[in-house]
């Protein structure tokens, strides 16, 4: 596209649109430096000046190896956080969202990490953290560090290194409640953190988990769970299948959620709905054991359609959720 001006001679000056509208390389490469940074700047402009608090402890940190990070290294390996966060008492909350549910809930952090750009919107909880709990530090770097320290691209922006609570005792959980989910062994984090956040969601007021189950408060299950996995109280139950002996013992009905060949349909569950229902839920791919099965009080399949025999265990524990929530 090209436009023309009329100088005082007959003959138009026509300059190239594209032409007028460059600008000049060195402000560009400026602007990217500044992106790269933590700090939004718009082309040409100042880059903004960091957000800063002088009861927030503010440390910056530029070698991924700093010691005082080792909460936040090996973040993507899987077996050995699983094994070694529970054991040091913490567990990681990711993203502005789920680290202000975490603030909220009374949990405590041990520090944070971020880039620079997300100190402006978690000011309020930082703010909030400096007067209830004191100097827990905050480590910023440039993205590129703080890729480094964790291992992936941190685009949600920040990370909590939080205190885990106390685990809660399962009479704990049991009381009051009408609605808990089992899980059996479900091994995959994004999985746990769906069906926490559909229980949430769906009126189910606590989690039993089997030994072998991955832990709700994995990074990932929290993460997934929009922070549900940090309000909805969970209890690793010891003996399995014994253990669901408690919940019958407390007044549930163990309900598993099963194709099995005497399998109810969730229709005809759904008409007369038990007063208290433990939803059994099992593993991806072979679902619930034969044992698990043997120890339910009533099984119930959920009515598929177009040669479907079934969903994903995330997908149907929100369906049986929805049926059976409370009225």
């Amino acid at each position: 596209m090209r436009t023309c001006s009329r100088r005082t001679g007959p003959t138009p000056r026509c300059t190239p649109a594209s032409s007028r509208s460059r600008r000049p390389r060195s402000t560009d490469r400026a602007a990217r430096r500044a992106v790269r940074g933590g700090t939004r700047a718009a082309p040409g402009r100042t880059p903004q000046r960091r957000w800063q608090d002088r009861r927030v402890p503010i440390i910056q940190v530029t070698d991924p190896g700093d010691e005082r990070l080792q909460d936040y290294f090996h973040l993507t390996d899987v077996a050995l956080r699983s094994r070694d966060e529970p054991g040091k008492g913490l567990y990681m909350a990711e993203s502005s969202k789920v680290i202000e549910r975490a603030i909220r809930a009374g949990h405590r952090p041990r520090s944070f990490l971020m880039t620079e750009r997300w100190l402006g919107d978690l000011a309020g909880v930082l703010r909030v953290v400096a007067e209830r709990d004191g100097d827990v530090p905050v480590y910023v770097g440039t993205p590129g560090v703080v890729e480094a320290i964790t291992g992936f691209n941190l685009h949600r922006g920040a990370l909590a290194a939080m205190h885990r609570p106390a685990p809660i005792a399962l009479d704990d959980l049991l009381s009051g409640a009408r609605r808990i989910a089992v899980l059996e062994d479900i091994v995959d984090h994004t999985n746990v953190g769906a069906v926490l956040r559909s229980a949430a969601a769906l009126g189910v007021d606590g989690v039993v988990v089997s030994p072998r189950c991955a832990d709700p408060l994995y990074r990932r299950s929290v993460r997934v769970s929009m922070g549900a996995a940090i309000s909805l109280p969970h209890h690793r139950i010891a003996a399995w299948p014994g253990g669901l002996a408690e919940l019958r013992d407390a007044g549930f009905t163990l309900v598993a959620l099963a194709l099995s060949d005497d399998a109810v349909s969730l229709d005809d569950f759904e008409r007369a709905l038990p007063g208290k229902i433990a939803w059994l839920l099992g593993t991806e791919g072979s679902g619930l054991s034969p044992a698990a099965i043997a120890a339910a009080d009533v099984v119930v399949k959920i009515p598929m359609m177009a040669g479907v025999d079934s969903l994903n265990v995330a997908a149907a524990s929100a369906v049986a959720f929805w049926a059976s929530r409370p009225r």
